[in-house]
């Protein structure tokens, strides 16, 4: 499971300025990703970890967002983090998260920042494909 690609998605338009229904300027969501990929420079999941910019993750009230995804692993979205002093905490999490068979980060185990943002966890594509659930 650990050779499997990982990914840390961050939301680039996450606290925007919009003018004329136009995007100014640099977005607290693009100043995320380029801390994290700054300090990614020196992490040693840096291989491991696709560390990805993605327009709008919809969920424009909690900015900044990001998340966490891998095959077979539960896929975490955190909201809610300020631009300043949380790329290191994410870029903790996503260690534990990596280490993690089952990608399960137990909420007493996260940094202290990705306690309170968690927007959702969303269990992995294959759990349901095995409960071959149909709808519709």
């Amino acid at each position: 499971m650990l050779d499997k690609q990982h990914s840390l998605f961050v939301c680039t338009t996450c606290a925007s300025v919009w003018q004329d229904g136009k995007r100014v300027g640099e977005s607290k969501g693009e100043q995320l990703l380029l801390h994290l990929q700054e300090l990614a420079q020196d992490w040693e999941l840096r291989n491991k970890f696709l560390i990805q910019g993605v327009e709008c993750m919809s969920a424009c009230n909690h900015s900044c967002v990001i998340a966490f995804t891998a095959e077979g692993k539960s896929t975490y979205i955190f909201g809610d983090l300020p631009v300043d002093g949380s790329a290191s905490a994410v870029l903790q999490c996503a260690s534990q998260y990596y280490a993690k068979p089952d990608g399960l980060l137990p909420w007493s185990e996260r940094p202290e920042i990705l306690r309170k943002g968690i927007l959702a966890k969303i269990p992995p594509l294959n759990k349901w494909a095995k409960l071959n659930i149909s709808c519709c």
